[in-house]
């Protein structure tokens, strides 16, 4: 692997970092180019805000629901148990590792660099797949709002044609807004980031609250009514795609003050806040809903429950409060998928690295890989004019493209655990870091095992979830078609890098 030469390193603000974290970084071979701002509840909303508990469940529940009906409800402390397993073994890393481009860098240190490449481009493809899919998730809130966001047809529903294209216009325009945010100073992106996550989580709460005082049920509801255990695997994928991005509290250490202490907390903290936060939302919205057999559940989801209990002026004024969660989300998972592109750029690991190493030292923010998230992100958001599939098929295949990535970081971790147990480690101040000690195997293990599993159930070609109609099998096969193409492309271009 090629780093920076810690020699050349740039002088900052004194108040932007302290002369243990830049002596820690330039340890690993790089100099401090990102600014140093971020504290522990900035680190705790960059991990928060990638996974997003009102953007996620309000896109993928009526879909859950279809499936599993009220037991769906069971898939989500399920898999919270599964990733926390992972977020284990990341807390561990993020303590040792505090390296933007966490996925990448992490395998790259336990493997080789070859397979940690690639888990880095597995990752980084994921992310723009996840930026397009969470601007998608606009066309689930802001039609219910006010119908003149329906810029499309009349029909509201993202699986509908109407909707998928509306979802398509919709996601572009708020890509724009988060590319122009992700290119000024990083204080200022950690201030909206901020400002977002303490939104979100108070209107989840409110929500969830609102809907409890509202219930018709009982929670016995989820034990005997829904769908059986094939049903139970594809309504998971609601609660997969809810659990996932916590990794950027340790994306962002780079920007992050005393990494080595504050960023295994927030991982953890992070998915565990959101998954219990989103467990309670899915099970106030069970109890609250008017009914759970007139298939509305199924097709207009949370928005329908909470516009029909809450009535239309609070129901609206909280999916104004989704709309924002919808767009801090993207913002976040921009921002890491930028600091995945500038960490494999400036070890010369991806075509026109030069551009997409380069750090404003103004801003502290490096603006190509920002540009070239937002214009992916955007061209893949036009697959949702040829059908309303490709909207199910973006959502599963960033799925699966980190689910994928994070297992290429479990499974060397796994390796090196075998072979000797992991050092032990000092933060700034010479403290122990965070440690699994001699639950490691056993939970490195399970964490593994769980992550192989779920890639496998979300990459399944099942007709039934990916081409109802029939019609368009290529939706089908969309995740290993994508998958398929990406390592492909991958290998052509280190072949090509190796005969210059």
């Amino acid at each position: 692997m090629t780093a920076t030469a810690p020699s050349d390193a740039r002088s900052q603000p004194p108040d932007q970092h302290g002369p243990e974290d830049t002596a820690g970084l330039a340890g690993f071979g790089y100099r401090q180019e990102l600014h140093r701002s971020l504290g522990r509840y900035a680190s705790f909303a960059a991990g928060f805000s990638f996974i997003s508990v009102l953007t996620t469940v309000f896109q993928f529940f009526a879909f859950g629901y279809s499936f599993g009906g009220p037991r769906f409800f069971w898939t989500w402390p399920a898999v919270l148990l599964g990733q926390l397993l992972v977020a284990a073994c990341f807390a561990e890393l993020a303590a040792r590792y505090p390296i933007s481009g966490a996925i990448y860098q992490w395998s790259s240190r336990l493997s080789n660099a070859v397979f940690g490449w690639y888990a880095g481009w597995i990752m980084v493809l994921g992310q723009i797949v996840v930026v397009a899919a969470a601007a998608l998730a606009l066309q689930v809130v802001l039609p219910a709002v006010w119908s003149g966001f329906q810029f499309v047809g009349t029909d509201t529903s993202p699986v509908s044609s109407d909707g998928a294209a509306n979802a398509a216009v919709l996601g572009i325009v708020l890509l724009v807004l988060t590319t122009a945010v992700n290119l000024l100073d990083n204080k200022v992106m950690s201030l909206v980031n901020r400002i977002g996550v303490t939104a979100e989580i108070a209107g989840a709460v409110l929500i969830v609250v609102l809907l409890l005082t509202h219930a018709d049920r009982s929670p016995a509801v989820t034990v005997h009514t829904g769908g059986g255990g094939s049903a139970l695997l594809v309504g998971s994928f609601a609660a997969a795609y809810v659990m996932i991005g916590f990794d950027s509290a340790g994306e962002m250490s780079e920007e992050t003050r005393h990494p080595r202490r504050v960023a295994p907390r927030t991982i953890l903290t992070a998915l565990t806040a959101a998954g219990v936060l989103a467990s309670l939302l899915v099970l106030a919205a069970l109890l609250a809903a008017p009914s759970l057999t007139d298939g509305r559940l199924g097709t207009d989801g949370l928005s329908y429950v909470l516009t029909s209990r809450l009535g239309s002026g609070l129901g609206r004024a909280l999916l104004c409060d989704v709309a924002l969660a919808v767009a801090v989300a993207t913002l976040a998972i921009q921002t890491s998928a930028t600091r995945m592109l500038f960490s494999m750029a400036r070890d010369r690991a991806l075509p026109l690295s030069p551009a997409l190493s380069r750090v404003s030292p103004r801003t502290g923010q490096p603006a190509v890989p920002a540009l070239v998230v937002g214009v992916l992100s955007a061209a893949l958001l036009l697959i949702a004019f040829a059908s309303p599939e490709a909207w199910l098929a973006i959502g599963t295949t960033c799925i699966v493209m980190l689910y994928l990535a994070y297992s290429m970081v479990t499974g060397p971790l796994l390796w090196r655990r075998l072979r000797s147990p992991l050092p032990p480690a000092l933060d700034e101040s010479g403290a122990p870091v965070f440690s699994l000690g001699r639950w490691g195997v056993p939970v490195n293990a399970a964490a593994l095992l769980y992550g192989l599993a779920m890639t496998v159930n979300l990459a399944w070609p099942r007709s039934a979830v990916y081409d109802p109609s029939g019609t368009h099998w290529y939706f089908q096969w969309f995740t290993l078609l994508f998958l398929a193409a990406a390592l492909a492309l991958g290998a052509a271009w280190r072949a090509v890098r190796r005969t210059r």
